[in-house]
Parts: structure tokens; C-alpha cells; sequence
């Protein structure tokens, strides 16, 4: 498929639309300043009524902090880059920048009809390079400080879209939000950044957060979720390690079983022949739950024995190796070790 317009057409584009929009100076150097950033709209073709009641509101408090005196920061800029453009451009037969700088052109006017106070002189698109230029450049800075790393992990995959979806883009009933295709779960190996080396930092910043709720300080304390504990190496018959790790190192003597997750890149090593069958179909009934769905509170724990066992490092004991859809790939190894009265160990 051939581009009609390059990345070097595109960027002209926009310098000459920016020299032809001066940026306006004149306010008062030492005024209050006030940002008003709404999240930055999905260029899918036409807004809908809830593109007006998201930034509406944003607009009302723009206008607001201007009639106090601020100077008001008020910009808009489209998400505008990934598989989704490609996928609809690809449906449509057309080249991706066409199909999206054709979008962006019609939602603009439309905002801009909306009378909604943008300084569109600050406007952004994603997938232009003046803007992932710098996108790449970050990147490459966690990159060469070692805190951008690769593994597999878990996601949940749209098979006609070819793409990871958020928990929030499956439905109720475990369908994709845009193609209706039923969601698989699958490994897939994919960048992270370690943010856990700042958990410390994270966790004490939040005190220089005044203005937040205390609900909301206390779900970010969650989502850092800071752990002091160890990890610790069961061993399968087979010789293969486990790693688990606990906050409770001293519970260890009392472990009677460990459980591991339907996509455990160990479970078919863990798996004997008189257990691969039901092993087997309950990895296909969890890969067709969604993340929210097996982690849901006060819902009933299953699983399926692997025929299988791991040595206890403390005592040389044998306990079973169960895998149960509970456990979840990319938290952790994957891998518990069970307990009674202390509850499962997760890693």
C-alpha cells in the first residue's frame, strides 16, 4: 500500500500551520498560571455526545480560572497512534496517515463549532514525528538507565483485531469492545518499566499531595503495592525451579501445596499425561475469563491438580502442584505456595 503523504509532507504541514498561527505573548508575564488537560481524544472519525459532556467540562473550569485572572494553558492534541488506526485504515483500504489526519481534520471542526476555548496554536498529534520523536527519545533514556526491560506476561488478545487489549475494553461477557471477537488470554512477550525501584520514593510523595482525596492516595498506594519479603525456589520432580515469593518466609514449614497459573510457562513440564486433558480444558475455560472476572472478589476458587509435585526447600516435603485461574501470570512468577491459616503466598 502506497503512502499518498510521507512523514517529511506531514510535518511541513503542520510548521506551516503553526507559522501561520503565532503564538499570542502579550499576557502578562508574572499572572497566575492554571493547565487545563483533558485526555486527548481517540481520532475515530466523528464525535459523540460523550466527547461533549468529557470536554465541557474541562472548558467550564478554562474559562473560569480566566474570568479569576489566570493565565490559562487549555490545549487539545489526538491519541492517534497504534494498531487500532491501522486496523480501521486497513478495513477502509486506505493508508493509516490518510484515515487519521482525515479524522483529525473533521473532529477539529467540530470542536472548534462546540465553541470550546482550545489554544490551538499548542495542538498535538501522536503519530506525527515532532511528537513520538520525543516518545522514542524517553524511551531510550530508561532504556540506557537498565529500568526498561522485556518479559512474558499475560493479555488479553483481540484474534480479528491482532491486538492487547485493557481490562476495560472487554465486556461482561468476555467480548472486545470494538470487534466483538471473544478475548483470549496469551502470553506475550512485551516491554516494562521498573517502576518498583521508586516504590519508597512513590509511596512518600503521596503525603505531598494535599489536594487529593485520601481514597484516591490510597488506591495509588495499592496500584505501587511496595512488598518487603523473599524469594524462595521450590524444586518439581522434574527438576525444574519454582519461585514464589512470600512476605512470610517463616510459614514456610507449614506449605501443603502450590498453585500455578493456567499460563504458566512451566504447567505443561508439570502437567503428567493422566492429567493433560484436564489440565488442558480448564486453560481453555480460563482463557476465556477476563482479568476482573478471575480476580473477583467472593468468587469461588477452582482448579485442577497438574498430577505433579515440587520439593519444599525447608523440609525436602512433597506437596501437590495445582494450577487455578486465581493466579495470575503477570503478577509476579505466577506461582503461590499455600499455607493453612496464613492464606495463599503470592509472589
Amino acid at each position: 500500500m502506497e503512502l499518498r503523504y510521507s512523514p517529511a509532507d506531514i510535518e511541513a504541514k503542520w510548521q506551516q500551520y503553526w507559522a501561520e498561527h503565532k503564538l499570542d505573548t502579550t499576557a502578562e508575564a508574572g499572572a497566575k498560571k492554571f493547565y487545563a488537560l483533558s485526555m486527548f481524544p481517540y481520532p475515530s472519525g466523528d464525535l459523540h455526545m460523550g466527547h461533549v459532556r468529557n470536554y465541557t467540562i474541562t472548558d467550564v473550569i478554562a474559562r473560569v480560572r480566566r474570568m479569576q485572572g489566570y493565565r490559562v494553558l487549555h490545549p487539545m492534541g489526538w491519541d492517534a497512534f497504534g494498531l487500532p488506526a491501522e486496523n480501521a485504515a486497513i478495513k477502509r483500504g486506505v493508508p493509516p496517515a490518510e484515515w487519521t489526519l482525515k479524522n483529525i481534520a473533521q473532529m477539529r471542526e467540530q470542536l472548534k463549532a462546540l465553541g470550546l476555548s482550545y489554544d490551538w496554536q499548542r495542538e498535538v498529534a501522536t503519530c506525527l514525528p515532532n511528537y513520538y520523536r520525543w516518545t522514542q527519545w524517553i524511551f531510550l533514556q530508561f532504556f540506557d538507565a537498565g529500568l526498561a526491560y522485556q518479559k512474558e506476561a499475560a493479555v488479553n488478545w483481540d484474534p480479528i483485531d491482532q491486538t492487547v487489549l485493557a481490562n476495560e475494553q472487554v465486556d461482561s461477557e468476555g467480548r472486545s469492545w470494538r470487534s466483538g471477537a471473544k478475548v483470549e488470554r496469551k502470553l506475550l512477550r512485551q516491554w516494562f518499566f521498573k517502576i518498583t525501584d521508586y516504590a519508597e520514593q512513590l509511596l512518600n510523595d503521596l503525603d505531598k499531595l494535599p489536594g487529593w482525596p485520601e481514597r484516591v492516595k490510597t488506591m495509588q498506594a495499592n496500584w505501587i503495592g511496595k512488598s518487603s519479603g523473599a524469594q524462595v525456589t521450590f524444586t518439581s520432580e522434574a527438576g525444574d525451579q519454582l519461585v514464589v515469593y512470600t512476605t512470610r518466609p517463616d510459614t514456610l514449614w507449614g506449605a501443603t501445596f502450590m498453585v500455578v497459573s493456567p499460563e504458566h510457562p512451566l504447567i505443561e513440564a508439570l502437567t503428567t499425561e493422566q492429567q493433560a486433558d484436564a489440565v488442558k480444558a480448564y486453560q481453555d475455560a480460563a482463557a476465556d475469563l477476563s482479568t476482573m472476572d478471575r480476580t473477583a472478589e467472593g468468587r469461588e476458587k477452582t482448579g485442577v491438580w497438574t498430577g505433579s509435585y515440587a520439593i519444599n526447600p525447608v523440609n525436602g516435603e512433597k506437596v501437590p502442584v495445582w494450577t487455578a485461574d486465581y493466579v495470575m501470570m503477570d503478577y509476579g512468577t505466577g506461582a503461590i505456595m499455600a499455607v493453612p491459616a496464613h492464606g495463599p503466598q503470592r509472589l
